[in-house]
């Protein structure tokens, strides 16, 4: 079956069970082993004295270390399995926990339906676990826009980028890709603490996700009624984004389900005028997340099927 059945089983797996709440409790996830990690090297590595080229510096070899160690036990673990069918299926065991098919679907599901029956105050609360912009002033197009961006963006960093690199590298190249996107999220931001010491790990981020982005985006568009419009506006607009990779995804959906993404919104009290994406078209509802999520599993059936069939091969 090789690497691309086994992220087919890792998308099988999570599509029915998730990570069990059971199994966080007691273990926690593998995401918050790494975040740990990333943690203890923030604390200990990232020293606001230091020049900020050293603070470059200390934070590359943060980010690299991580990476490295993460594919290294990923490596190791792909090297103790026997070869045959049944080691495709241990892989996808194993790469099992590091695709969010299942909790990016339930976090959304967990907007939409409060806002449609009008509790916008639930809606917000959901909403607040999903993205990093103040929820409290958010209507229910705010938090439509909201949700349906995260939707977007993380069907690729959750799904769609973790699977390609599992397919191609095997678990190396997921476990590497999760150490990545962990911290890309923990310190590759523009805040005065990691504006130097996550510089590396934002850089290493955009060009581990260049080509999944793409790729996210461009199953959207191939599984709506009109992909002719997705792909339009997907090639207009996605460049318009502020992140290198995120506007590709953001802008399929956009035209996919006719809305407008994007645009002005508020973090901690400072309104950012981003531009819009889909420009012109009407703001999205409540209604729309249903819409978002039903693209979304169609994508992933589809990505799904096309892993299958590469093993096949």
């Amino acid at each position: 079956m090789g690497f691309a059945g086994a992220m087919a089983v890792a998308m099988t797996v999570d599509a029915i069970w998730g990570w069990p709440g059971v199994l966080f409790t007691r273990i926690g996830h593998p995401v918050t082993w790494i975040g740990r990690l990333i943690a203890l090297l923030d604390r200990n590595w990232n020293r606001p004295a230091d020049a900020p080229a050293t603070r470059r510096i200390a934070g590359a070899a943060a980010a690299l270390l991580v990476i490295a160690l993460c594919a290294g036990i990923g490596g190791l673990v792909q090297s103790w399995l026997v070869p045959g069918w049944s080691r495709a299926v241990l892989l996808g065991i194993f790469a099992w926990p590091l695709v969010a098919l299942r909790s990016l679907h339930d976090h959304v599901a967990a907007v939409a339906q409060p806002l449609q029956s009008g509790d916008i105050d639930a809606a917000r609360l959901a909403v607040a676990q999903i993205v990093g912009r103040d929820p409290t002033s958010l209507n229910e197009a705010g938090i439509s826009r909201a949700t349906l961006e995260s939707l977007a963006e993380n069907a690729s960093d959750g799904i769609v980028a973790p699977v390609f690199w599992g397919a191609l590298l095997g678990l190396p190249g997921i476990f590497g890709y999760k150490a990545i996107n962990t911290l890309d999220s923990m310190i590759g931001h523009r805040s005065e603490r990691h504006l130097w010491f996550g510089w590396a790990a934002a850089r290493i981020d955009d060009v581990a996700n260049f080509i999944p982005a793409r790729l996210t985006g461009l199953l959207f568009a191939l599984v709506t009624a009109h992909p002719s419009v997705a792909l339009s506006c997907m090639l207009r607009d996605a460049n318009r984004h502020r992140s290198p990779n995120a506007g590709w995804p953001e802008a399929a959906m956009a035209g996919a389900l006719g809305v407008r993404l994007s645009g002005p919104r508020s973090y901690h009290g400072a309104v950012t005028d981003e531009p819009w994406l889909n420009e012109g078209a009407r703001d999205p509802l409540a209604a729309d997340i249903g819409r978002g999520l039903r693209l979304y599993i169609r994508a992933m059936l589809l990505l799904g099927g096309l892993l299958a069939a590469l093993a096949l091969i």
